[in-house]
């Protein structure tokens, strides 16, 4: 949670109590649980964009080989960070 309190700080959102409000809009308040369930999947869309380019990598070498098998992997691994 820290993270992402950093990042919408660096964002140049400011924070009153739990909700958070951008000086440019105004009155627009988000609460500290939509900042985070949006970053959440900013995050999911981005480890699957990165695992779809290891697979698109995967597939483009020799079926069966090593770096095929290890490429896959890392597609796997890349997911599995959102699980944990």
């Amino acid at each position: 949670m820290l993270e992402i309190i950093e990042l919408a700080k660096q964002s140049d959102l400011m924070a009153d109590g739990e909700m958070w409000f951008s000086p440019t809009y105004g009155n627009a308040d988000v609460h500290i649980t939509d900042l985070e369930r949006f970053a959440k999947l900013v995050a999911e869309a981005e480890r699957e964009a990165c695992a779809k380019i290891v697979e698109a990598n995967a597939d483009a070498c020799s079926t069966d080989s090593l770096a095929q098998m290890y490429l896959y992997s890392n597609a796997t691994a890349i997911r599995a960070r959102g699980q944990a």
